[in-house]
């Protein structure tokens, strides 16, 4: 009777690539968990791939009205010139959408990049330091919560390009605001495992090797702190593609001369719905909800799989299935009794 494989052995004889979150993660996931994270990642990377290869994919431009000197008409229905119609103003419905794509990725990747940086390093510096710098950072980022997204994102953009919509002015002021309202999270995060991990042994062994400030931060600390990040990330992420939609909507936005985006193609829509006119506010409206559900699928599987409750619970459900059945229990279960 062979020897039960040591938990550990067959992951460290796993190929690098298998190793990666994402790709763990799949791998780890069974059942509905699995089918929830794989449709989640399929509508992510469509997001992502439309976005990139926008001006290949898009039959004309964002702000095209016409072709060969020839006009596309107005609320025209789709057809094999434009598969998804065109809108009030003439412009194509699809192309509209596949560059919106491109729009909204620029403003998660920007919201995501400056709350991340700045919400680690805040949290880091202020449970590693604590005192009274700990106390004022914890009392502002509290405070914060205070501020509506939305409300936050329509000041932002009046104070960014004073008045005038322009696709800088779109995307950073959709940005910040989500940067700002989220930063917090990551501060509160990062700072309540900094205060644990700074009392574990390996810490200690570092301050007495005299090991600078910034290597225990990042090398030790940060390293170890980041378990929970990805459920943030993506709860940021979708709440960017929200925001910059509601712009649109109220009509703080970004003209589309300048940039498609899906909230100012669905304001202008409203009055075609009473029309019978659908198809200029479905095909927006649709990507606004498929690029959301894909993001918010990824970050729920992946902090499900990555919850150590939650697969001790599964452990010992194989524990205790295993006993039922007479077989030999699985690594996971053994290790939880």
């Amino acid at each position: 009777m062979s020897q039960p494989v040591p938990l550990g052995v067959e992951s460290r004889r796993e190929p690098w690539y298998l190793r990666l979150p994402v790709i763990a993660d799949v791998r780890r996931s069974v059942g509905l968990q699995r089918g929830m994270l794989v449709t989640g990642l399929v509508l992510t990377s469509i997001l992502v791939l439309v976005a990139i290869f926008a001006p290949l994919l898009a039959p004309y431009t964002w702000a095209q009205t016409s072709a060969d000197g020839v006009s596309f008409g107005t609320q025209q229905p789709p057809s094999a010139k434009h598969p998804f119609g065109t809108t009030v103003s003439g412009f194509d419905v699809a192309s509209r959408v596949i560059w919106g794509a491109r729009t909204a990725v620029l403003v998660i990747l920007a919201a995501v990049v400056m709350s991340i940086v700045l919400g680690v390093l805040l949290g880091l510096v202020s449970g590693y330091l604590g005192g009274w710098l700990d106390r004022i950072l914890t009392m502002i980022t509290d405070a914060i919560y205070a501020f509506p997204s939305l409300l936050l994102a329509i000041v932002m953009s009046i104070v960014i390009s004073g008045g005038q919509s322009s696709a800088f002015g779109g995307i950073m002021s959709a940005a910040i605001s989500i940067t700002v309202v989220y930063v917090p999270q990551y501060f509160r995060v990062i700072r309540a495992e900094t205060i644990r991990l700074k009392a574990e042994p390996f810490v200690e062994a570092a301050k007495v090797t005299g090991a600078p400030v910034r290597r225990i931060l990042f090398g030790h600390i940060f390293r170890n702190s980041t378990r929970t990040l990805p459920l943030i990330f993506t709860l940021n992420a979708s709440d960017a593609v929200l925001t910059l939609a509601g712009l649109g909507f109220m009509g703080f936005g970004i003209e589309p001369t300048s940039a498609s985006e899906w909230g100012y193609d669905l304001n202008r829509a409203m009055a075609d719905v009473s029309s019978g006119l659908w198809w200029t506010s479905i095909f927006p409206g649709v990507a606004i909800v498929l690029s959301v559900l894909g993001i918010t699928l990824v970050g729920e599987s992946m902090n499900d799989l990555n919850d150590p409750r939650l697969r001790r619970r599964r452990a010992s459900k194989k524990a205790t299935s295993a006993d039922t059945r007479g077989d030999e229990p699985t690594a996971d279960a053994q290790e939880v009794r």
